[in-house]
């Protein structure tokens, strides 16, 4: 085989390959597309505080003892339904049965010498109205009168406080309700003011949420407020119910109570988490602020961005400023305008130029 022949033989081989590395090239540059769900960023007057907060009964109780007992029974579950009351659980009360016992009888022994000591202070009265007494003997029948009548009411107050004692080993619904937990179970001891049952009131519901101190001083009891369902998405409109004055005892935040109408009671259950949105007055406020969901912003190092979209379909990261935090959104100061639109959640993973679809 000659050289030239050789030649042509390796600049077909270089060729091939070259083509065949084209088109593995091509194949590994095919990316699927991420499916991603696009959002605008809202606008928001400066003159609106948006706060996080859970649903509440209007009156809860946990139910305990003072007295010290082995549970005998408890009469409820979780769920049920009890009128004002009803009794609920049962706790040992023998021994308060016998000090009940010993009580009557010293009641009925201080009664029998009350009335033998009445009888002789009468008779000592009548004999020292008439002279026949001496003075020493009327004063002495008068003092064993007093001390046995006192000796006698103080049996029956022992009386009383056995009977007070009893009541609380039947514990009974302070209010018709709903039981919400039954953290013990029978046959467990009773300690005095250890939780044995919880209940709240059906019906009456408000929303509990924490205001920061900077902006507690716009918010006035009164004030309207617009509550979001988070689970849900569903808008109730309610008002300011309470503003604690204080934030000693929760962390640096003043809590605020937000009443729901009644009306607005179905479906609602203690616990559930709602976003709170406040008008205040305009003088309080200052300009429109741009808000995103919180869980859309992208943390790298000390750097905060949000996914955008370009013209060509694909994911771009633009680095953002953030302002305070209000509810489940944040402030963006910069970076980002109250119109764009902006990546809110994808089903993959986003980086710069990956190829996405807006579901």
């Amino acid at each position: 085989m000659n050289t030239s022949a050789v030649m042509l033989i390796l600049l077909a081989g270089i060729s091939l390959a070259s083509c065949s590395g084209d088109n593995h090239q091509a194949e590994a540059k095919k990316v699927n597309p991420v499916n991603v769900t696009v959002a605008t960023a809202g606008a928001q007057s400066g003159n609106t505080i948006q706060v996080s907060g859970q649903i509440e009964s209007k009156e809860t109780a946990v139910i305990s003892t003072r007295v010290m007992g082995f549970i005998t029974s408890i009469q409820v579950k979780a769920g049920d339904k009890v009128q004002k009351g009803q009794l609920l659980a049962t706790i040992s009360n023998g021994d308060i049965l016998a000090k009940k016992a010993q009580a009557q009888a010293m009641v009925s022994e201080a009664e029998a010498a009350l009335k033998d000591a009445q009888k002789d202070y009468e008779r000592f009265a009548e004999l020292y109205k008439q002279n026949s007494a001496s003075t020493k003997e009327f004063e002495n029948a008068t003092l064993h009168y007093n001390s046995v009548k006192a000796k006698a009411e103080a049996a029956r107050q022992m009386q009383k406080e056995a009977e007070v004692m009893l009541t609380y080993t039947n514990l009974t619904a302070p209010f018709a309700g709903v039981i919400t937990q039954t953290p013990i179970d029978a046959g467990s001891m009773a300690n005095p003011g250890m939780p044995i049952l919880m209940m709240e009131q059906t019906g009456g519901y408000q929303v509990s949420a924490s205001v920061s101190e900077g902006d507690i001083a716009k918010i006035k009891t009164g004030n309207e407020a617009e509550i979001v369902i988070k689970s849900s998405g569903r808008i109730i409109k309610g008002n300011v119910a309470e503003v604690s004055p204080s934030s000693q005892f929760s962390g640096g935040q003043y809590m605020m109570k937000v009443n729901i109408p009644d009306q607005e009671k179905t479906g609602l259950y203690s616990g559930m988490y709602v976003s709170v949105s406040i008008p205040v007055a305009k003088d309080s406020g200052g300009d429109a602020i741009t808000l995103v969901p919180a869980s859309s912003i992208v943390y790298k190092d000390q750097l905060t961005g949000i996914y955008t979209l370009t013209e060509n379909q694909t994911a771009l990261l633009r680095w953002v400023r953030l302002g305070k935090e209000q509810g489940d959104q944040v402030e963006i100061l910069s970076g980002l305008r109250s119109d764009e639109k902006f990546i809110l959640a994808s089903e993959g993973k986003l980086y710069n130029g990956a190829p996405i679809l807006v579901k």
